[in-house]
């Protein structure tokens, strides 16, 4: 089963992140096999990290939590809080196969919270820009708490317009690039 996690960086924690990044690498060498997606999100200015999503298969959600709060940019207080939640792949492809490639263009991840009732659990047509989708859901897959997708877009109001505006609590746009150790 695949699970999204999205850790976001605690205020002033860059330093600590940079001193880190060999370590964070090496864990998630451990799980490369496993990864969907991966990669840093940023503030405005396109290079202050505020966090970092991985999307990847393991086997239930005790699982998910280990990798999620044994990460060591977790566990050293790089991080304020963690969003971890069951995804389902809807495009059914890892983000190393988008047919747009790893550059050219803004790359968002957009973040729907849900409220009510489930919305947005097909792929919208015509998008050929998604490079992931797919709903967030509670551990046991049943119930649906809201979207997260990864999308190349011209600028944030794009990336935000793969979500039905009016059934999430909240869409959260971030600016994104696709992670991983630097080859």
């Amino acid at each position: 089963m695949a699970f999204f996690c999205y850790h976001r960086d605690r205020p002033d924690s860059t330093a600590l992140r940079s001193e880190l990044l060999e370590d964070h690498w090496s864990y998630m060498d451990r799980y490369a096999a496993l990864m969907i997606a991966r990669g840093p999100t940023f503030a405005g200015d396109g290079t202050t990290p505020t966090g970092s999503v991985h999307i990847l298969g393991l086997p239930d959600p005790a699982a998910a939590r280990a990798f999620a709060f044994d990460e060591p940019n977790y566990q050293a207080g790089v991080y304020r809080d963690v969003l971890l939640r069951r995804w389902r792949n809807l495009l059914g492809r890892t983000m190393w196969d988008f047919p747009g490639g790893r550059t050219g263009g803004n790359r968002y991840l957009v973040l729907g919270l849900g409220a009510g009732h489930a919305a947005d659990l097909d792929v919208p047509p015509d998008l050929p820009d998604l490079i992931v989708y797919g709903p967030l859901l509670s551990d046991d897959g049943a119930r649906w708490l809201g979207t997260a997708a990864l999308v190349r877009a011209a600028d944030p109001d794009e990336a935000r317009a793969v979500l039905t505006p009016d059934r999430y609590a909240g869409i959260e746009v971030h600016d994104w690039a696709f992670g991983g150790r630097p080859s």
